[in-house]
């Protein structure tokens, strides 16, 4: 996933309130009316911090204690704050990848009643897909999101006119590779499509799963019986690595998604598939390639929809003691009133969007994102997290399998195949490797459900 990130030190030097510093922890030491929040340190959860004091705890007397962290530490300590379940911290910022987990683990508390006693909340206006990836298998409610993605294709419509080329608004994949063939090498050093390269769950396979999804594969079937060397899943694979070698960008192999950003704005390919949320920097005032840039649907082969899901988003930890005060919270930070505050002290494109249906009707957000807003909002009602492909799954996810196990195996499947991309070794024997680490996976799957 992309996931842009400034210092904590920073914001403390900004003169944040309540910030508790870069690894710092003041947790459990504000008082019964206050709480603490444990957050990943990106640019919209910096704003957050920096509006709290003045606009949240001056509404409700309620302080907030922040501590920000890098997304791997972050994610590190809530593991381990959540699962000793201590209770000092009432509020952390999760993804819809370990929401379902921790639900499962009964390391946070379910929301449902919050949002019936809330009349100003309205969950109604959370796009479906969010809600649906922040229930757990239990039917209840664990998350709300704070702004969220899904993937869209990107191009230069300046360089296909050029070629008298057109985008379908819903390409298939085989229409994006032969666009990518016609354009490679037109303009000088521009190649044909950036397509992710560089090893990590997160990384390559965030895009790659997408890809295999749409193309009929899966990682397991329904009984837990890994896939990674069916034909499917090597048809897509061999795929995304074929194009990305011959019309792909230089250096793929360590390409990810900051590396492609910066390859579409410098000229240097003529098509990105990736996050929606690299629109805004796309488009932003100083962008070369304003306007420049068409959006359409995540490319599809067997699926009507192929784009990806993900939502940081906000959740209460079981052991916490001010639950209620912890809902006031997350309700104000993932309300349509903090986006309208965020865009009138702030500006509209600093709203974190993604995640209500009325941002999308709002005028003024319009009028900053039109270019990319339509189909940003289309690729995320579009996604079904609980049935992304084209065979029932025995966990939800889209761009990945919402089990502990999958961070390292994604990761180190992703390995193999950036050694293909890097021709280090065949599609085939990267598979293979990747099918015996994945049969281990599913066999402890089927052990315990048989």
């Amino acid at each position: 996933m992309s996931r842009a990130f400034l210092a904590a030190a920073a914001a403390c030097l900004l003169g944040v309130s309540g910030c508790a510093g870069w690894g710092g922890d003041s947790a459990g030491g504000g008082g019964a009316n206050s709480i603490d929040v444990l957050m990943v340190n990106n640019p919209q959860m910096i704003d957050l911090q920096r509006l709290t004091a003045q606009n949240f705890t001056k509404q409700t007397g309620i302080s907030v204690n922040f501590t920000v962290l890098p997304e791997n530490d972050v994610r590190d300590k809530i593991s381990q704050e959540f699962s000793s379940q201590a209770g000092q911290y009432d509020v952390a910022s999760l993804s819809n990848f370990e929401i379902p987990i921790y639900a499962k683990s009964k390391w946070i508390a379910p929301l449902d009643d919050y949002v019936k006693a809330d009349s100003t909340f309205d969950q109604s206006d959370i796009l479906p897909p969010m809600t649906k990836s922040l229930t757990a298998d239990d039917g209840k409610l664990y998350g709300e999101p704070f702004y969220g993605e899904s993937s869209f294709l990107m191009y230069r419509k300046d360089v296909l006119d050029a070629q008298g080329l057109t985008m379908p608004p819903k390409p298939t994949w085989q229409q994006v590779a032969d666009i990518a063939a016609r354009v490679d090498g037109k303009q000088p050093g521009m190649a044909g499509i950036c397509l992710r390269g560089q090893p990590g769950w997160g990384q390559i396979f965030a895009p790659l799963t997408t890809v295999v999804n749409t193309f009929g594969g899966t990682w397991f079937d329904k009984d837990w019986n890994a896939q990674v060397d069916s034909p499917e899943f090597t048809e897509a694979t061999k795929f995304y690595v074929d194009l990305v070698r011959e019309h792909g960008e230089v250096g793929a192999p360590q390409a990810g998604f900051t590396e492609c950003l910066n390859n579409l704005i410098q000229g240097n390919v003529a098509m990105w598939y990736d996050a929606t949320s690299a629109a805004g920097s796309l488009e932003a005032a100083d962008s070369p390639v304003k306007g420049k840039i068409g959006y359409v649907a995540a490319p599809v082969v067997k699926t009507p929809s192929a784009g990806w899901l993900y939502a940081w988003s906000w959740s209460i930890q079981q052991a916490s003691t001010k639950k209620d005060n912890a809902w006031k919270f997350l309700s104000w930070a993932s309300s349509k009133q903090y986006e309208e505050l965020v865009g009138g002290q702030l500006g509209w494109s600093k709203v974190p969007a993604g995640k209500r249906a009325s941002t999308y009707a709002n005028p003024d957000y319009l009028k900053e994102a039109s270019a990319f807003a339509g189909p940003t909002e289309q690729a995320i009602s579009g996604a079904d997290p609980r049935n992304p492909g084209v065979q029932p799954r025995p966990a939800i996810g889209i761009q990945f399998v919402d089990i502990p196990e999958f961070t390292d195996l994604g990761t180190q499947v992703s390995q193999y195949v950036s050694s293909a991309i890097a021709g280090q070794m065949s599609v085939d024997e990267a598979l293979k490797r990747g099918q015996r680490l994945a049969d281990d996976v599913a066999e402890r799957y089927r052990s315990r459900e048989g």
